[in-house]
């Protein structure tokens, strides 16, 4: 196995607090420029203190961490392994300036959001930018495509929901509808999302095609095809401003009132369970769930499941061949096919105030 060019591969997360007095902090953080009230960021900082002021998000990240090294490891690629976060420590431009004095040159990244959106990825290659700019000289990096189809990612998705249903009384199995959940964003972010001459609307339409390969992928392996829904959690937006609907718990509400008794809640959306999922899903979710008389039970995510591990060194490895101008076989199932290296110009655009980014395919698009 090759590597080459690159002699080192980067994780690229969100970050999150680890302790109480972490969390004012850390939320504006993530909220700078956006003109959020002190008051609303106590609020959401509630959910964390509900977990003793600790995200999950650091430590999961750490254990993919290391799995990830041995992984690379025992398929005996010597290539470094760095991690930096867009909101919280290690930062990303502390980790770039470790990367130089070690002597890195080139960095493939991978980052733990699967999809396409401002959000989820162009906000992560601005990052990137302002990293470049902080620490001049520094390696070069090259941002690995979106693997939401993957099947490293998914086949773990498919495997968590079949082992969830089995958790559910024998009486409720087969009829149990799978409700698919992700993160909701604004619509006019949705509507900007994947490459403008794609029109649009990719982060959207990358979720139901994942969501209806894991549905067939279900029916494969039970015999029974599932009714199933795309919704979505954590809204933080400003009320006058359309984000994507519905909400998990109204739909819930929707689903009771219909006559459904049975649910298996799929985060699609997340690669581990962080706060959306510890929070929005395992604790408000399924308090919905039990006071509408809802039999219901979480799917897991990915995690460090061997085979989501293995996938990043696929991606690592069909990039570098790449760069080498080699053949690339690229793993994909379901219909949206396979995504881009380099991110087209204007992709997911950044609609707040536009600001240079890196890894597209013109310099600073």
């Amino acid at each position: 196995m090759d590597a080459s060019p690159y002699d080192a591969l980067l994780l690229l997360s969100f970050g999150g607090p680890e302790r109480p007095e972490d969390v004012i902090p850390f939320l504006e953080n993530v909220t700078r420029g956006r003109g959020i009230p002190r008051e609303r960021l106590e609020e959401v900082g509630q959910h964390y203190f509900g977990f003793g002021g600790r995200s999950p998000i650091n430590d999961q990240n750490r254990d993919f961490l290391a799995a990830l090294r041995a992984d690379l490891a025992s398929a005996g690629l010597d290539i470094g392994v760095y991690w930096g976060n867009r909101n919280w420590d290690p930062y990303l431009a502390d980790t770039m300036a470790q990367m130089k004095v070690d002597g890195v040159r080139r960095v493939a990244v991978f980052t733990t959001s699967a999809y396409s959106s401002y959000s989820s990825c162009r906000q992560y290659r601005e990052n990137l930018y302002d990293a470049v700019e902080a620490v001049p000289d520094g390696p070069q990096l090259d941002k690995l495509r979106m693997y939401f189809n993957h099947p490293g990612f998914v086949e773990p998705v498919v495997d968590g929901v079949l082992a969830a249903l089995q958790e559910l009384p024998a009486e409720h199995r087969d009829a149990a509808r799978i409700v698919f959940v992700t993160h909701s964003i604004p619509i006019s972010m949705n509507d900007a999302s994947g490459p403008p001459t794609a029109g649009g609307g990719a982060y959207l339409a990358q979720h139901r095609d994942v969501a209806a390969t894991v549905a067939g992928r279900l029916t494969e392996e039970t015999g029974i095809a599932r009714d199933h829904d795309l919704v979505f959690c954590s809204r933080s937006g400003a009320p006058h401003t359309p984000w994507l609907e519905p909400d998990v718990n109204d739909h819930l509400e929707t689903l009771a009132a219909g006559g459904t008794t049975a649910v298996v809640l799929c985060p699609v959306g997340f690669v581990s369970d962080h706060m959306e999922v510890a929070y929005d899903l395992d604790t408000e979710a399924m308090a919905t769930a039990e006071r509408l008389g809802l039999c219901a039970v979480r799917s897991a995510t990915a995690g460090v499941d061997a085979r989501f591990v293995a996938a990043v060194r696929d991606l690592l490895l069909e990039r570098a061949a790449a760069e080498r101008g080699e053949p690339v076989t690229r793993a994909t199932v379901g219909h949206w096919g396979t995504g881009w290296d380099r991110c087209p110009e204007g992709c997911c655009a950044n609609l707040r105030s536009p600001r240079p980014a890196l890894c597209g395919e013109v310099a600073g698009a």
